[in-house]
Formats: C-alpha cells, structure tokens, sequence
C-alpha cells in the first residue's frame, strides 16, 4: 500500500469510527450514562454544566467536597453559589471562560480547601461541550486527586532523588537541568519519568512543594512577603499571582480563612 492509499484508508476508517459513534449516541437514551460510573470513583469528582455555569450533573465525589447530603443541592446553581467566596467566583470565571471558547482546561494544578479546612492538591481538566453546529452548549470536566507515587517504576529511586533536591531546597532558585543531573537523566527523561510517577511535571511539583510550605506559614505569624522569601520567590508580587492561580485565593485572603 503506497502513502496514497494508506491517507485514503486512514480517512475511511475514521468516517466509519464518526458513523458508529453517531449511530450509538442516537441509540442512548440517556447521554449523561457515565454519571453512576463517576459516583463509584471516590478520589475524582465529575460534573456537567450548561451555558451559565450552572451545574447539572454531578458526582457523589463533589456533593462530599461541597459539604452537602444530595445531589440536589448543587443542581441549578454555580460554584459561586456553592463553595465560600472567593473559591466560587474565581471557579466560575474560570468555567465561564471555558464557555466563551478560550479553550481547555488541560491538568491545572489547583489546591482545594474542602470543608473541613483541610487542603487537598488535585490536576484539573474542563472542555466545552458542543451541539451539532458547533456552538458551545455547556462544559464537562473532572478533577483528579493526586495519586501516590507510584514506586514501583524502576526509575523511582533516581526520580526521588530530584524530589529530595526539590523538597529540601525549595526556597531557592530550581532549574530543570540541575534536577535532571541529580537524577543522572537528561532533561527529557525526568520530565517523562515525573509525569509517570507522580503525574506532575517537575514544574508543578516545585509549585506544589513551596505552596505547600507557604499554606503551612500562612497559619502563623509571619508576613506573607516573609513567607514569599521562605518559599524561594523573590518577588512578594509573583508569590501572589501564583499562590492565587493555584489556589484561587491571594494569600491574605487564604489566612484569613484558616482563622475564621
């Protein structure tokens, strides 16, 4: 078979995939199915919504999270009309930006503050859903708790290495390439290997273990430019941006809501 026929027979198959998939959806009655398949998966929560933001199917993951008894109780209403200010309105600005087509949301690493106060680190993924014309109609999406290191791999214990370095020195200047030496891997490898094991990039990794440090300070006295400092960000101003992009909250706001 020569290059032509291959690209021919690529695109036959796929329109027969689009003919099976359109022919099944019309035969489903319910095309929220997967909605009890998501109920049974404790460390994920899933949810639909329509154009407004405005839930409309969600998961027995994310009632829990919400503090609620039923399903019921998120049905019709925004994450503003859910979770405590200011975590629903930066939730609701994000979901409205998904529907007004500024893309996916693809893995956003995001600390969540449940009800109970406690912090859970979790990757974030929303799409918009869209009718037979195209028009954006609603968005779906899942976020997933981060799972345990899978130590299992047999490049753990040179990734770990990597992680110590990050651990220990997290209030300094952390450079991809130096971590990768630590590891005795090229650059390439410890960013493929850190997605397997810890399904993070070294990047967010670094994230995660200075926000972690920073939300443990943020319980004390210190000044937040003080615990900027600690947690190796120079600039007071950037240790902000980041905190509230992953968290959703700016860092004052986040310590008073340890306090309240």
């Amino acid at each position: 078979m020569n290059g032509v026929q291959g690209a021919q027979a690529g695109v036959v198959a796929h329109g027969a995939d689009d003919g099976m998939r359109a022919a099944l959806g019309a035969r489903i009655a319910d095309v929220f199915f997967a909605e009890p398949l998501f109920d049974a998966l404790p460390d994920v929560v899933f949810f639909v919504k329509d154009a407004a933001g405005r839930y409309v199917v969600v998961n027995q993951t994310l009632v829990q999270r919400c503090g609620v008894k039923h399903k019921a109780a998120l049905i019709g209403r925004t994450p503003a009309e859910v979770f405590a200010h200011p975590f629903g309105q930066t939730y609701l600005a994000q979901d409205l930006a998904v529907l007004a087509g500024g893309g996916q949301i693809e893995d956003q690493l995001e600390l969540h503050l449940y009800p109970t106060r406690d912090p859970g680190w979790c990757l974030t993924r929303k799409t918009a859903l869209r009718d037979a014309d195209g028009a954006i109609v609603g968005l779906t999406g899942v976020s997933r708790d981060l799972a345990m290191a899978d130590q299992k791999n047999p490049a753990y214990g040179k990734v770990a290495e990597a992680v110590r370095l990050i651990h220990e020195h997290y209030d300094q200047p952390l450079h991809l390439p130096a971590l990768a030496r630590t590891a005795h891997m090229s650059v390439a490898q410890i960013e493929r290997y850190f997605l397997r094991i810890f399904h993070l990039t070294p990047r967010q990794m670094i994230i995660k273990t200075r926000l972690d440090a920073a939300s443990r300070l943020l319980a004390g006295p210190d000044s937040v430019a003080d615990i900027a400092q600690a947690c190796g960000y120079g600039d007071h101003s950037a240790f902000t941006r980041q905190f509230k992009a992953t968290v959703g909250v700016t860092p004052s706001q986040y310590r008073h809501m340890l306090r309240a």
